[in-house]
């Protein structure tokens, strides 16, 4: 490659000569080149669809010129006859150059190319430039793609640095301003100074690529080992010269004695290789609380980036199709080195006050592997491993699903013994070297090392989602052995070990197999006081609540209960019940503060409560909540995933002096698409609502009618993504004096343009009602809320600030006019379009029937300020059926807002990106 870089305009122009051998057997018929960095030039890209998949909006509200693109001027063969090329139908980033005659195996293909590349701004994925003036080049150029099959393989920029381009000999000629200093991992042949700047010439051999910095201002050390030059420029957290020398050596020896001498004698370990895969945990928590030193912060950011690129430069593996052989080795060896460099280090690194004595501050740090990978299996969300990487959710690719890959090998090792794994590692590292591999090459070394059987390995670790869990059953005790029953919760037939514990010392330990279902094993007691399976946690195991048994007193069945201040993790030894302070707030209870008891751990459980006990600081009463639910996962193939069983129960003031109980058991089945990255949901809720009320003279509804009770299914479908969001539900509802049937429609698109319209229909009718009491019509702006299911702060108010909050529900106006209520049936559209940023213009229109009365037409319209939907939003009504509301004097009064103040709620904004 002959590369000039215009550093001002950040873009590179490219003379590139490729010259492809074909070492397969087959004759190619097409020859495809990787052009991972035109990925940016549309928001319909692959790229772009992840992006709006995973609620990213940055890339698509983004102007096209700090996207990125490529321009191809030229392709011509070694004859300089022009050759045609094409972008393939969904693959806007690869280019298929038509063959004038197949390439047969063993020939040599020539091509030329001239293309322009326009860097994108490095902040949708770490790559491009940045703010200071720096350029972080990856995947930037063409390369020829990786030949499997006889094919090559067509894998699209997914932001998941899996490229997977054909082991290439590289020589490029670069050009840049003196001023600028590159940083890159090939070898630098020569640099010297020309009327265009500095040329410098690199070169490197049978690679899969590189990368390359360019910044103003250098910020790169160079490390040497007897084996590897390093060039890293990771934030060092007051790190000094020579520790991190002898940090990065230590690293260094270590990997050489697991993999074997890095290849290339040069390696790159640059600050945006962490950020894209950091160490989750420690880049969560602010400088200031400094858990673990700082030496150690640098030393396993080091280790993780240094083994990553390492895998990445040297595997020839498919990285999509394979990309647990690359998770699993990097997280087995960072789990081996910790174990051997930091045995005492726990989770959190520290100890605190009245923290200390949580199970998270004491647990070793390797544990958080296995609570990584059981958040998600216990949500039922976890994915087969050895899955494509593009089909994983974000935090199945990034900690879930990386962190079981390594456990599993832990666990294979373990159970192989005589350093079975280690080994096999070595010798597939060395394979690498000379040819192209795939997973069973990996699986073949392994096997030929051994004579146990590991088919179970791969049919229920990597290729599928199956579940362990092993408990004890009877266990019959005679002066020197044991009869011991295992039973197998889920029947999935994976070895388990079994240990005997003399005064907290393993005295025995035994791998057993073929535990089908409940069966019986006889084994030497060797003064054993107590039994565990799975002690040392080898076997990934979904729950480890069940694996003790004392052998020497009578124990009671029920764990003693744990009081843990705040959230822990699950401690297997207790029941725990975790307490945090809490408040609520509504006018009539004003602030409420309370505590919160409840059992919910960092892991999800099958059963869990929540009570909230709160003293009224305007009543002097106590109110609060309480709720109990069973949650029945279903694992088993099919759309139905999740059933929930619910118990609900509330009381707090709904009017001066008056309060309200409200109790509602219920039942909702959970839905999902089998691609679990098309956030497609369905939910059927069917509850039964009972609420009794205290008289009040501050609400006009009938006295006859304060206690009700309300039968409702609800069947919800949503379909959401940061372009395009479709949700639409029914609702039936019956009591002894009303019946009705409601149905919703929401719909928002993001344009290209960057225009967003919101769209949403409701329609409702009464199927019998035999009250005259509006409080259960359907409302046009505000509905009366008699279930209960909103946060309302003032509920029964009519004017002032509390009347003025808005939810989007039935009717969805939000100017309050004449005719409120339908007592027969409303429909309505509601409707908005943004007109610069996040300003908008929504209008609303529909028909009301009340009894005795003609249809009503009814309208309204104005501005919304959509500062975070759902979350903070205010409506400036402008114009209605009313007519003009800004000749209104109190013009005030006639603004709504829309204000979340739940944490519970707030945070799913944030966590839904990653699920």
């Amino acid at each position: 490659m002959f590369v000039v870089l215009d550093y001002e305009n950040n873009t590179l122009r490219v003379k590139q000569e490729i010259t492809f051998h074909n070492q397969s057997q087959d004759t190619l018929y097409e020859f495809i080149l990787n052009d991972w960095n035109n990925a940016y030039s549309s928001k319909t890209t692959p790229l772009g669809k992840r992006f709006s998949d995973e609620f990213v909006r940055s890339f698509h509200l983004e102007k096209d010129e700090k996207r990125g693109h490529t321009t191809i001027y030229s392709v011509t063969n070694q004859y300089g006859v022009s050759l045609k090329h094409t972008r393939p139908e969904k693959h806007p980033d690869l280019i298929d150059i038509q063959l004038i005659k197949p390439i047969y195996p063993n020939e040599k293909f020539n091509v030329s190319l001239m293309y322009y590349v326009k860097l994108p701004d490095d902040k949708f994925t770490r790559y491009g430039y940045d703010n200071n003036g720096n350029l972080k080049l990856k995947d930037w150029y063409l390369t020829p793609a990786r030949v499997e099959n006889g094919t090559f393989v067509k894998n699209s920029n997914e932001n998941l640095d899996d490229i997977a381009n054909s082991f290439c000999d590289y020589q490029v000629t670069f050009i840049a301003d003196e001023k600028l200093n590159v940083t890159t991992d090939l070898y630098q042949g020569s640099k010297q100074k020309t009327d265009r700047g500095i040329e410098y010439f690199f070169i490197g051999e049978n690679r899969p690529g590189f990368s390359m910095i360019i910044q103003p201002h250098n910020d790169f050390e160079v490390f040497t080992n007897s084996t590897v030059e390093v060039n890293t420029n990771l934030k060092d957290y007051r790190v000094t010269g020579i520790q991190k020398a002898s940090l990065i050596n230590n690293i260094i020896n270590f990997t050489n004695d697991n993999l074997g001498k890095y290849p290339y004698g040069k390696i790159t370990v640059s600050e945006v290789d962490y950020e894209r895969n950091p160490v989750y945990g420690l880049n969560q928590l602010p400088s200031f609380i400094a858990p673990f030193p700082d030496s150690f912060i640098y030393e396993i950011k080091f280790l993780k980036t240094y083994l990553n690129n390492y895998l990445k430069n040297t595997l020839r593996l498919n990285p999509r199709e394979d990309n647990w052989i690359y998770d699993g080795i990097q997280t087995y060896l960072m789990y081996k080195y910790i174990e051997e460099y930091h045995p005492d280090k726990t989770m959190m690194g520290i100890r605190w006050g009245i923290l200390k004595g949580h199970n998270i501050f004491k647990t070793n740090y390797n544990s958080k592997f296995s609570y990584l990978y059981l958040v998600m299996a216990r949500k039922n969300l976890d994915q087969p491993i050895g899955d494509p990487k593009n089909t994983f959710i974000k935090f199945n690719e990034q900690m879930a699903g990386k962190y079981k890959a390594g456990l599993a090998l832990n666990y294979l090792d373990s159970y192989l013994e005589n350093d079975v794994i280690p080994s096999s590692i070595k010798e597939y590292f060395e394979l690498n070297k000379s040819q192209q591999t795939t997973r069973n090459d990996f699986r073949e070394i392994i096997d030929s090392k051994t004579e146990k059987e590991t088919n179970w390995f791969y049919s229920s670790i990597v290729d599928s989602r199956d579940i362990i869990d092993y408990r004890f059953g009877k266990v019959k005790k005679k002066k020197d052995s044991l009869k011991v029953t295992i039973k197998n919760e889920t029947r999935v037939n994976v070895p388990v070990p079994l240990y005997g514990l003399k005064d907290g010392e393993v005295v025995f330990k035994y791998w057993l197999n073929n535990v089908k279902k409940d069966t019986t094993f006889t084994v030497a007691r060797q003064g054993a006081d107590r039994l565990a399976i799975n002690y040392e946690n080898e076997v990934i195991e979904y729950n480890r609540r069940n694996n003790w048994k004392k052998l020497n007193k009578i124990v009671l069945n029920n764990k003693p209960i744990k009081f843990t201040f705040f959230q822990d993790l699950e401690d297997p030894g207790y029941n725990q019940i975790f307490y945090v302070p809490n408040f609520t707030f509504n006018l009539y209870d004003g602030l409420s503060l309370g505590l919160r008891f409840h059992n919910k751990s960092i892991l999800e459980k099958p059963f869990t409560f929540n009570v909230t006990p709160s003293y009224s600081s305007k009543t002097g009463e106590l109110i609060g909540s309480a709720f109990m639910q069973f949650n029945h996962y279903i694992r088993d193939d099919g759309p139905l995933y999740n059933i929930r069983y619910g118990l609900a129960a509330s009381t707090y003031h709904y009017a001066p002096n008056a309060a309200y109980l409200r109790v509602s058991p219920s039942v909702q089945f959970r839905f999902r698409d089998e691609n679990l990255r098309s956030n497609k949901k369905q939910f059927l809720l069917l509850r039964h609502v009972l609420v009794n009320r205290e008289n009040s003279i501050f609400t006009l509804t009938d006295q006859q009618n304060e206690d009700y009770s309300v039968f409702n299914a609800r069947y919800t479908s949503s379909e959401s993504e940061v372009i395009r969001h479709l949700d639409y539900s029914t609702d039936l509802q019956i009591a002894n004096n009303f019946g009705k049937l409601a149905g919703e429609v929401q719909f928002r698109r993001l344009f290209n343009d960057n225009r967003q319209i919101n769209l949403r229909f409701y329609g409702g009718m009464f199927m019998y009602k035999d009250t005259d009491s509006d409080y259960y019509s359907f409302g046009l702006d505000r509905p009366t809320d008699y279930l209960f299911d909103y946060n309302f702060y003032g509920r029964s108010e009519t004017t002032g600030i509390y009347s003025q909050q808005f939810v989007m529900a039935e009717g969805g106006f939000k100017s309050k006019l004449d005719t409120r209520y339908a007592n027969q049936w409303m429909t309505t559209v509601n409707a908005s379009v943004n007109i610069w940023n996040w300003v908008e213009v929504y209008g609303d229109t529909g028909f009301l029937k009340n009894k005795y009365q003609n249809p009503e037409f009814v309208y309204d319209s104005g501005i919304r300020l959509n500062l975070l939907t759902d979350y903070f939003e205010l409506y400036f009504p402008v114009y209605s059926s009313n007519g003009f509301a800004l000749n209104d004097s109190n013009y005030s009064q006639n603004i709504r807002f829309v204000v979340t103040l739940s944490p519970g709620t707030l945070i799913k904004l944030f966590t839904r990106k990653w699920l």
